[in-house]
């Protein structure tokens, strides 16, 4: 493992960060084979470097595996509650009303996966049993919820997005995926007293990892980038 503060000195050194960034996506359905505990321990120290305004380090971690991370599972499917009733009440993660460019980028990728799997834009049921995949973490077996002080403001979020990136980069290094899942938040209610999260902490995600399962159609998805030339300004 290279030094905290080594720098890439070759450009073998920068292909290898590059190909852990762009090999990055959202994997939606994993192979039963267990990460072993130290596995995890090294991904998240590592990720631990991220940045933060004033070595704040807002990040808190729930890592679950077997009974507790099944708890999870049923406490949010057995809730009754189903998604598109579920109530963002610690925090808002879409806009109200969705504006283009990003309603088409959405659009898009629920398409482009639905249609992977064969589901069409009337088959309701079928969505739904799709987007409960991610309360069993899509069968990863390792699940971790994250949380952050709600006392915290803004900047503390931007600091923990960057802690998050860093473990999806971390376990790619090391030949596992991630699958970063918003869809957690709402069910604050019912994680809660499975892993005894203090009334002061926020959910703000839960992320599923472990090792893809290429079989699956799911995990043929590759979502696109818009060139530079729409997200970059270069003032001389």
């Amino acid at each position: 493992m290279l030094a905290p503060d080594k720098q890439p000195e070759t450009i073998d050194e920068a292909e290898i960060v590059d190909a852990a960034i762009t090999s990055r996506r959202s994997v939606r359905a994993f192979l039963p084979d267990p990460v072993d505990e130290e596995t995890i321990r090294d991904i998240l120290r590592v990720a631990s470097r991220a940045p933060s305004g004033t070595n704040m380090q807002p990040w808190k971690v729930w890592v679950t595996t077997g009974e507790t991370k099944q708890k999870i599972t049923d406490a949010i499917l057995g809730s009754g509650i189903r998604a598109e009733k579920a109530k963002w009440d610690e925090y808002k993660y879409y806009p109200d009303q969705f504006f283009e460019p990003y309603y088409g980028r959405r659009r898009a990728v629920g398409f482009a996966l639905y249609g992977a799997l064969g589901i069409g834009k009337r088959d309701v049921d079928q969505m739904r049993a799709q987007h409960d995949r991610n309360f069993v973490f899509f069968d990863a077996p390792v699940g971790m919820i994250f949380t952050i002080d709600r006392r915290l403001n803004h900047g503390s979020w931007i600091d923990h997005g960057m802690f998050l990136q860093s473990i999806m980069i971390a376990a790619r290094g090391r030949g596992l995926h991630t699958c970063p899942q918003a869809a957690f938040a709402p069910y604050h209610n019912q994680i809660r007293p499975v892993l005894g999260i203090p009334d002061e902490e926020i959910v703000v995600c839960g992320m599923a990892l472990g090792y893809e399962d290429a079989s699956k159609p799911e995990n043929s998805l590759r979502t696109e980038r818009v060139p530079l030339e729409e997200f970059v300004t270069f003032v001389k």
